[in-house]
């Protein structure tokens, strides 16, 4: 996955999204956490971007049926918000610290969470991390974006480093539900923490 280089920082709308997502060349999935069974009438879009002090990333999300929770924290921030629809990023700046990476999740009404991935507990990241959603319910698709500031993610961000990177989906309220992933993780049941398949993220920079 290759994060392009944006020269300011943008506003946020899933509904009308700005120009400049035409420059990130998309990656797309539709199959399992295996890499089986893939379903088209699930498909997703993933774009990123970045500036020098913020991490774009745009979702767009075809949906069979759309399930979401009526109950949130008066910011918007729902724990197991990953019991219904969400998109989902995994990120690692640091690859040698495997167990260590950030966990991203919004869902199609705009609830979201931030998580710090350790060996420990879970903790909440408070990434100060701001999105946008837009449900087009015509074209059974939903399309959130997020906007996530740099010093969440590394105490020093050089984009010369590559990171680790995996792109999910959840559909659906009970089981069997959708467990959709871009780079598989191949476990026995649905399981995305497997940071050993992450896929990687590459910086690219505007030339100057």
């Amino acid at each position: 996955m290759v994060a392009v280089e944006i020269s300011h920082d943008i506003q946020l709308n899933a509904s009308s999204p700005a120009g400049v997502w035409e420059k990130a060349n998309p990656i797309t999935f539709c199959a399992d956490w295996q890499g089986k069974s893939p379903d088209p009438a699930r498909e997703t879009e993933v774009r990123v971007l970045w500036t020098n002090r913020t991490l774009y990333l745009r979702f767009a999300c075809h949906y069979v049926e759309l399930h979401t929770f009526a109950d949130s924290d008066p910011n918007g921030r729902r724990d197991h918000l990953w019991d219904r629809d969400v998109a989902e990023v995994f990120l690692q700046p640091d690859p040698s610290r495997e167990r260590y990476y950030k966990e991203f999740e919004i869902a199609p009404n705009g609830m979201w969470i931030d998580l710090d991935v350790s060996p420990g507990p879970l903790q909440d990241l408070k990434s100060g991390m701001k999105s946008s959603v837009w449900v087009d319910s015509a074209q059974d698709m939903w399309f959130g974006e997020a906007a996530i500031p740099f010093k969440s993610l590394t105490a020093s961000f050089d984009p010369q480093h590559v990171w680790r990177v995996n792109f999910y989906r959840v559909e659906g309220v009970r089981e069997p539900r959708s467990y959709l992933a871009w780079q598989p993780t191949h476990s026995p049941q649905p399981n995305f923490h497997v940071p050993s398949a992450f896929g990687r993220l590459r910086f690219a920079t505007q030339k100057r």
